[in-house]
């Protein structure tokens, strides 16, 4: 059996206010390692890589994941609270390093945007 990799989810005061640790098969996504857990990212797009409401930030383990590709890089740039360690949470694969996630305070559904 594979070893698992441990993802750590930082406390979010709706999503996870506690907070959250899980293990995973390296090659799981982190939003799916998320939802194994019963943390509910938002995933408007059903993580087709169409939108940014998944964005998490990687704390910790950061250069273990695989480069972003230009697709998610330029949704990123649309992202609230962007940072160098943002990741699309669908396309962020769990590889064999901890993990340490914080999932922003808001999405960009979640931000009134002006018209």
């Amino acid at each position: 059996m594979a070893e698992l990799t441990r993802v750590v989810f930082l406390p979010h005061d709706e999503i996870c206010p506690e907070g959250a640790v899980v293990e995973v098969e390296p090659g799981t996504s982190i939003l799916d390692a998320a939802l194994s857990e019963g943390i509910v990212i938002e995933h408007a797009c059903e993580k087709s890589c169409a939108c940014t409401t998944c964005h998490v930030i990687v704390r910790e383990g950061f250069d273990s994941l695989e480069e972003s590709d230009e697709l998610e890089d330029d949704l990123l740039d649309k992202a609230w609270g962007l940072e160098p360690e943002s990741r699309l949470s669908c396309q962020a694969f769990v590889a064999d390093e901890e993990l340490v996630v914080e999932i922003p305070r808001y999405t960009i559904n979640q931000v009134s945007e002006k018209h």
